[in-house]
């Protein structure tokens, strides 16, 4: 599958990074409309995006949410996937309330620190094999 070919969104994430993976797959399990597409930061399609997008692959200091040209990143990319997950996890909109200007320094702290928190993987994360139609 091709970027241009993603009927919806494609997120970007770390896929050396234990957070980052579990999300994947948190996201993976919950979205049964099948509404978002993932790619790895370290994968070909996410270096690309990146890139198109003004950041440095190799130095990834955000989770990015595409829609064709649309970019989300930070805290506003972590809201827009949990409100596209439908509820409860819509319910997660209401942090919206909270300016970005105070939830994406939280945000970029973590993003900073989440090898050293929450662990870096040997290998990148492997989606489950039912959701390799979903992997770009």
């Amino acid at each position: 599958m091709t970027m241009s070919a993603s009927p919806g969104p494609i997120i970007l994430f770390d896929a050396e990074c234990v957070l980052c993976s579990a999300n994947a797959r948190f996201v993976l399990e919950r979205d049964r409309a099948a509404t978002f597409r993932l790619a790895s930061m370290q994968s070909e399609v996410g270096r690309s995006l990146y890139r198109r997008h003004g950041m440095d692959p190799d130095d990834p200091a955000s989770l990015l949410v595409v829609e064709g040209d649309r970019m989300r990143r930070d805290s506003d990319a972590v809201l827009a996937i949990y409100e596209g997950l439908g509820f409860p996890w819509s319910l997660a909109r209401m942090f919206r309330i909270v300016p970005a200007a105070l939830r994406d320094p939280v945000y970029r702290a973590i993003a900073r620190n989440r090898y050293r928190l929450f662990g870096r993987r040997d290998t990148c994360w492997m989606a489950p094999e039912r959701f390799r139609d979903r992997i770009l």
